[in-house]
């Protein structure tokens, strides 16, 4: 017997996922989504924890220390051994670029894309040279195309931790992203940043769930949870990234909707201090899969020779 009527509490659907309450929240989405596709039974999934690299090192950048892949080569590796069925993973900390043996099924409906500012009610009323608690170049370099008196440091830690630095004077204020609070049901911290103001991460808001691309069974039962609209401006976000080179030093947001049929695209890259900003928005449709390399192009042809060696791949 195939298909989701396999899993038993004997024989559970078995999810792997980080260990922080954020990452635990997300699980507890993608199993609900689950249950409720394929009728599964409470019992018949089973959430399996782990600790990533990036939760054992809570003191450096990640950029510095192996970037996007310490919040995944745990569960991928769990994926190719054969103890868990299913990752969950915030799609913005999943690599651009990565091995064939993997895939991303399904994504489920993305939540608030924007960033909130945890400690001040706007960007504009943070103190002349306000410390602000960041380990994203994105959101240093946005902030400081805003602000250049601003001043930019690295923090780390779960939301917990990052809040409580801020509670308690570590830093003036942090940036975080409005789902992983809403996630956490703590809808009513920060001040949310308007995308016009500040370009989301790609990917960010939205949840996806992976498995071992040879289980065909899995990549059927995922697909029935997948949300088509999310999957297809994520990953138009991912192609621009890809098209662009660079890594996790390279500060670049984007952010794909649907308007009507076609996906709109916006795109920026800019430099660390935030001084060069090259943005630009592509219209197209779903199947036009050459559009988000054009638009990284675009932005690349228009950057200063220093820009553009941030993005070298």
């Amino acid at each position: 017997m195939t298909g989701p009527h396999i899993f038993t509490a004997e024989n559970p659907l078995r999810i792997g996922t980080r260990r922080s309450p954020l990452a635990l929240a997300q699980a507890h989405m993608a199993a609900a989504a689950l249950k409720s596709a394929h009728g599964l039974h409470d019992d018949a999934i089973r959430l399996v924890p782990m600790l990533s690299s990036g939760d054992k090192n809570q003191t450096q950048p990640l950029a510095d220390i192996g970037g996007k892949a310490l919040w995944t080569k745990e569960l991928e590796r769990a994926l190719l051994d054969g103890d868990i069925d299913i990752a969950v993973h915030s799609m913005k900390d999943v690599e651009t670029v990565r091995a064939d043996v993997f895939c991303v099924a399904a994504m489920l409906p993305r939540a608030d894309v924007r960033d909130r500012l945890i400690g001040a009610s706007s960007i504009a009323a943070l103190p002349h040279g306000a410390v602000v608690g960041t380990s994203s170049p994105r959101r240093a370099a946005q902030l400081l195309a805003m602000r250049p008196d601003l001043k930019v440091a690295a923090i780390r830690g779960n939301v917990a931790t990052r809040l409580a630095q801020i509670e308690n004077g570590v830093f003036d204020a942090t940036l975080l992203a409005a789902a992983g609070l809403d996630r956490l049901e703590q809808h009513d911290v920060g001040m949310a940043i308007e995308i016009s103001d500040m370009l989301p991460a790609a990917s960010q808001g939205a949840i996806g769930l992976e498995t071992s691309g040879h289980r065909l069974e899995m990549l059927r039962i995922l697909d029935v949870v997948n949300h088509n609209p999310t999957y297809d401006c994520v990953m138009a976000e991912r192609d621009f990234l890809a098209a662009l080179g660079g890594g996790c030093h390279s500060p670049v947001a984007a952010l794909a909707v649907f308007d009507g049929d076609e996906i709109w695209l916006r795109g920026e890259i800019l430099s660390a201090d935030g001084r060069e900003r090259q943005s630009g928005d592509i219209r197209f449709s779903a199947d036009h899969a050459n559009a988000p390399a054009d638009l990284a192009s675009a932005l690349l042809a228009r950057s200063s020779a220093a820009l553009q060696r941030l993005f070298a791949a």
